[in-house]
């Protein structure tokens, strides 16, 4: 539950309705976001205000419950201060056995669950939907670019359009050139049964328009910048712990590559004796 606070109320995300069928093909842009390689890592900036548009359209459907609320102070995160994390947890309501009541959050707390049943938790959004797919089913694409759940949900909520012709006004949903789970209209469709359009209809009405929020570092508030700062901050709640994993990585790769040489050279040393030993007739 969710304590009094400015959301834009929106549908419930990512779920098609039952009556509807799976769609046609959908593209998955390729964002450059700044954690990708080997060497990336989360923007704080770009988490912090991922956080706001969670906390401003997302969160009046959708919850994290798998987060817990003090994560928004760790480095390598949002990274916010200890009093700031204290005062966004109130904005919350969470269920005490104890008292057998709701009372205001606490950092200790985790974020709530979803308020809508058909509203997706988001906590493990960014790694469970696949955004690449390689050929053939062999993930050569996902080998190189990684899973793409980041673009995934970036393009989608960037991928709303006007319907096209083919599709009558009073068809359930809302049309989205990325997502490809929801329904389409018999009259888009060919003599096979097959859709002559991109993408498919999705249930989740247009969460972001430009200029919905305003941002304490004034960054672009277009939907496609908004999109992929959501989309950030999804990825750092289903890995939190990204950053710290990949310095342990090369510190690890490091260890390995100078002890390789250290055991190459003593190799070398031990038997360089023997090697150049001579033999009785020489």
């Amino acid at each position: 539950m969710i304590r009094k606070i400015t959301l834009s109320a929106i549908a419930a995300l990512g779920l098609a309705s039952p009556a509807l069928a799976a769609g046609g093909g959908g593209h998955v842009h390729d964002f450059k976001f700044s954690f990708e390689g080997p060497f990336g890592s989360y923007d704080q900036m770009q988490l912090q205000r991922g956080l706001q548009i969670y906390t401003e359209v997302c969160a009046a459907c959708h919850g994290l419950k798998y987060v817990p609320l003090r994560t928004l102070g760790d480095e390598g995160g949002p990274h916010l201060p200890d009093d700031q994390v204290r005062a966004y947890s109130e904005f919350y309501e969470v269920f005490d056995a104890e008292i057998d009541d709701f009372r205001p959050a606490k950092p200790t707390d985790h974020f709530p669950d979803s308020a809508l049943e058909n509203a997706p938790d988001l906590s493990m959004m960014a790694k469970a939907r696949a955004g690449f797919h390689g050929p053939y089913g062999l993930g050569i694409n996902q080998f190189f670019r990684g899973m793409g759940g980041p673009e995934y949900i970036a393009t989608l909520l960037s991928s709303y359009e006007d319907p096209p012709a083919c599709a009558p006004e009073d068809f359930e949903g809302f049309y989205n050139t990325a997502f490809t789970a929801g329904g389409i209209p018999d009259e888009c469709k060919d003599d096979h049964g097959h859709s002559k359009v991109e993408g498919s209809w999705i249930a989740m009405a247009p969460p972001l328009e430009d200029d919905l929020i305003e941002f304490a570092d004034h960054a672009p508030a277009d939907v496609e910048a908004m999109s992929q700062d959501v989309a950030a901050f999804l990825m750092w709640a289903a890995e939190p712990k990204m950053n710290a994993r990949k310095e342990a990585g090369f510190v690890a790769v490091v260890f390995l590559v100078v002890l390789s040489v250290l055991l190459y050279l003593t190799n070398k040393s031990i038997w360089a004796a023997i090697k150049h030993r001579k033999g009785p007739d020489a």
